[in-house]
């Protein structure tokens, strides 16, 4: 068996344990879960039926959660199926790999486990040490230009490309800009992501090769509120970086958070307010740091220090406002067309609603305050479409000519 054969059956296998595991797990705790509250030869209650009915809810949220995760795994593995001829094996291995860090990256940074992700620059899938020497190597033609790419999560730095687009890549070819990729593990917490991005950015300053004209990042999701975490704590310590940085622009970032996290927050607090299920509620948490960061958009340590994440709080984060010297902008993403439904346009491109998107909040003092000729929403798209949408490609040109 090849080396690249026995990979791929290796990961395969990985998935489905994973899957099959908590599937079973899970299954095995609601025959028992049952047993307990329908105690055999006697009538069951009404109160005993609507215990039941609302623990199945959430048994049936880990099972189908377990089904999404390991899903995404498979699906990525098929839709490479075909290039697989015209990729390295290692490039697919680092696209699965991003996502099993943003699942339990948090648990792979603790154990130190070999296979998280440590942040690093990449420029055409190879890593770019932050010294002047390797900048050159990586940049034959540089300029001062620099254009940063930030992934979102369970993403990586090769995923900017969607359906054969990249935004970065076009954008940097016609307006001239050295075009950078930042790789993380979205697993760990925004701040911990944010600090190292703001270590790394002053390196890469520091040693870049020729006088910075001009710094501007461009920012998918969770990757915009990194890059604000990175901001804020660069111009608390005074970072030099944070000086030659003109222009961020965020594509569906969750600024306020997702409804998604906050929905699995919900889940969270019925499995453990049911008595016979809450010795198993530690089954519904599964999901990384990063991910429950993204609840209500946390962006430095304040935000979730000394608090159980898990636990069911109202929003704490501290009101971190936009910089007034630096342009940002936000697109936001409709799964619907303009002339859709409240409710359509609510929801948002099925992850991050309009208003998170674009900064909006009902408490006046955390508005973000983005100029109005600054944002701009994406109809008929859903996350990912963020990523090859033609109209944003316009947009992303304008703005950062």
């Amino acid at each position: 068996m090849s080396k690249k054969t026995k990979t791929d059956t290796e990961l395969q296998g990985l998935t489905h344990l994973i899957m099959d595991a908590t599937i079973g797990a899970t299954d095995l705790v609601e025959d028992m879960h049952k047993q307990i509250v329908h105690p055999p030869f006697l009538p069951s209650t009404i109160i005993q039926k609507m215990i039941t009915s609302i623990a199945s809810i959430t048994y049936q949220n880990i099972k189908w959660s377990t089904v999404i995760i390991g899903s995404s795994l498979h699906k990525i593995l098929k839709q490479l199926t075909p290039v697989i001829g015209k990729i390295k094996a290692s490039d697919k291995k680092e696209v699965i790999l991003s996502v099993l860090n943003g699942v339990i990256g948090d648990y792979l940074e603790e154990k130190e486990n070999p296979l998280k992700i440590t942040m690093q620059f990449r420029h055409q899938s190879k890593a770019i040490p932050p010294d002047n020497e390797s900048i050159r190597a990586a940049y034959p033609n540089i300029n001062g230009k620099i254009l940063l790419m930030v992934h979102g999560s369970c993403m990586s730095d090769l995923q900017w490309t969607r359906k054969k687009h990249n935004h970065g890549k076009i954008v940097a070819e016609e307006l001239q800009k050295t075009l950078i990729y930042l790789n993380y593990n979205s697993g760990i917490h925004i701040s911990s992501n944010g600090k190292n991005l703001n270590d790394l950015l002053e390196e890469l300053v520091k040693n870049w090769p020729v006088p910075i004209e001009e710094l501007v990042i461009i920012a998918h999701s969770m990757g915009g509120l990194v890059s604000r975490s990175a901001l804020y704590y660069g111009e608390q310590n005074q970072k030099n970086w944070t000086k030659h940085l003109k222009k961020i622009v965020f594509l569906g970032t969750p600024h306020h958070g997702s409804y998604v996290e906050r929905t699995g927050s919900y889940l969270d607090l019925i499995l453990e307010s049911i008595p016979y299920a809450k010795p198993f509620a530690r089954l519904g948490k599964i999901r990384s740091a990063g991910v429950t960061d993204l609840r209500y958009g946390n962006l430095i340590d304040e935000d979730w220090k000394n608090d159980d994440r898990f636990d069911m709080k109202k929003d704490k984060r501290q009101n971190i406002q936009l910089s007034e010297q630096i342009e940002f902008y936000s697109i936001a993403a409709v799964i619907g067309n303009e002339t859709a439904s409240l409710s359509t346009q609510i929801l948002g491109d099925t992850l991050v609603d309009v208003k998170s998107a674009l900064g909006q909040h009902k408490n006046p003092a955390r508005n973000l305050s983005f100029k109005k000729e600054n944002i701009w929403i994406s109809f008929d798209s859903n996350h990912l479409d963020l990523l090859n949408n033609l109209k944003i490609l316009d947009k992303l040109k304008v703005w950062l000519i």
